[in-house]
């Protein structure tokens, strides 16, 4: 299969593998030779290309340049006006494929043909918040909201903002983050989703947003499966509905083929650090700790400050008994996490199976004070319940928990364990939509 590394919109054609535009970016003002760029991104080809703007038009030049040898293959100048931007960068996706003789499906042909019209300044602001969105933390998911908001009342006709704010709503009320409730974000995010499928019905992001809703809050693992294979068939290229499709697999315990799934969203975006991290989680759940060890800390060697990569390495080390290891990573995690519940609750399971239970005490006392009426990280007292041997009040926080609507997939974690023979757990598991 033919692979390009660029920064047009080629990821819907199948028969190509592009690379996602947050490990792109990444090269930005590098003065790396193209050559070494291609080897560290996997790819055979890269489009490189200019935007002039003069008032409200705009002219785009675009090179195709083979990688290995940095030999120009292709170039060519389109011009329009500034609100056809889109439109123009499809014309430069036509013209790629037909340069390296790519058959397009019917409706591939289709899709690059039918480009609606976007405001520049939305187009602009949706970039923006997909930026924000993409650097996974609550602070960035705070900023990527109000340009997706920003973008939609540039232009409320433009269907991806939409998809945008569907996806940091469904962040901002996920179990990781918890700066909303999940019956705060949730409906929020599921209205977006579907008012991007309205606006393009043909939005793989549309989809993909639907279904992570489908699968999260409203436990409806058909309709979700069916939205997330609907996100890949109409845009194969898109790294994040491989990956969440991933985990609505390993939802069903499928742990494999989540793997091979997560798998092909790295591929499409290798730079990408929840992906990354997400992957040594699944491996941990698929019972593969020394390949989840060194996936993660490939993930810190990308960046030694993200959290996660910090707690899912911990993880494994849990599993693997490297108690003292869990230990240290945990207090990175909560630290550079600015004391994610997540983060605390695991360091806290940490301390007890390292002997200092009056430390895990501690900190569970400190998760019940921050807890509200609306929300009281309930998944996160209830596995720090569990580690300390006391499985009545696990259950009566996870009752809690549910109540409260948590993500399904706080039930798979490994802390969770030793209650998988409780018939009280299995009952949970079936309520919310698991198979058992």
């Amino acid at each position: 299969m033919p692979r390009i590394f660029l920064f047009l919109d080629l990821a819907q054609i199948s028969a190509l593998r592009v690379i996602s535009r947050t490990s792109v970016m990444v090269y930005k003002g590098a003065r790396k030779p193209l050559p070494q760029i291609a080897r560290e991104l996997n790819v055979d080809a890269v489009v490189e290309g200019t935007v002039l703007r003069s008032g409200d038009q705009v002219r785009i030049t675009a090179q195709l340049i083979e990688a290995a040898t940095d030999k120009h293959l292709w170039s060519q100048s389109y011009e329009g006006e500034l609100r056809d931007t889109l439109a123009l960068q499809d014309r430069v996706a036509r013209a790629i494929a037909d340069q390296i003789q790519i058959n397009l499906t019917p409706r591939e042909q289709a899709a690059l043909k039918n480009v609606k019209v976007v405001d520049p300044e939305a187009y602009e602001s949706y970039l923006k918040g997909r930026y924000f969105w993409n650097k996974r933390t609550a602070e960035g998911l705070k900023v990527a909201l109000a340009y997706f908001n920003q973008a939609i009342e540039e232009d409320p006709k433009y269907a991806q903002p939409y998809s945008g704010l569907a996806d940091t709503y469904a962040l901002l009320g996920d179990w990781q983050y918890a700066v909303m409730t999940p019956k705060e974000a949730f409906p929020k995010a599921k209205a977006a989703a579907l008012k991007a499928v309205e606006l393009d019905s043909a939005l793989g992001e549309a989809h993909n947003s639907l279904a992570f809703v489908l699968d999260g809050f409203d436990w409806d693992l058909d309709a979700g499966g069916k939205e997330f294979r609907r996100a890949i068939e109409l845009n194969p290229g898109y790294a994040t509905a491989h990956h969440w499709y991933a985990w609505h697999l390993g939802l069903l315990g499928r742990y494999d083929e989540a793997v091979a799934e997560m798998r092909k969203a790295e591929n499409l975006d290798p730079l990408s650090l929840i992906i990354n991290a997400d992957l040594a989680e699944l491996l941990v759940l698929a019972h593969s700790y020394d390949e989840s060890i060194g996936q993660s800390r490939k993930t810190i060697e990308m960046d030694p400050n993200f959290a996660f990569a910090h707690n899912q390495l911990a993880q494994a080390y849990l599993q693997k008994h490297m108690y003292g290891e869990a230990v240290a990573e945990l207090q990175k995690a909560v630290q550079l996490s600015e004391s994610s519940p997540t983060c605390i609750a695991n360091l806290a399971r940490a301390y007890v199976v390292s002997g200092k239970r009056s430390e895990a005490a501690k900190l569970l006392s400190d998760l019940k004070k921050r807890s509200t009426p609306a929300y009281s990280y309930a998944s996160e007292i209830a596995v720090i319940y569990v580690a300390l041997g006391d499985t009545d009040q696990a259950m009566n926080w996870l009752e809690k928990g549910y109540a409260e609507r948590f993500n399904p997939g706080v039930l798979l974690r490994p802390g969770f364990d030793p209650l998988r023979s409780d018939s009280r757990f299995q009952n949970l598991v079936h309520r919310v939509g698991l198979p058992g």
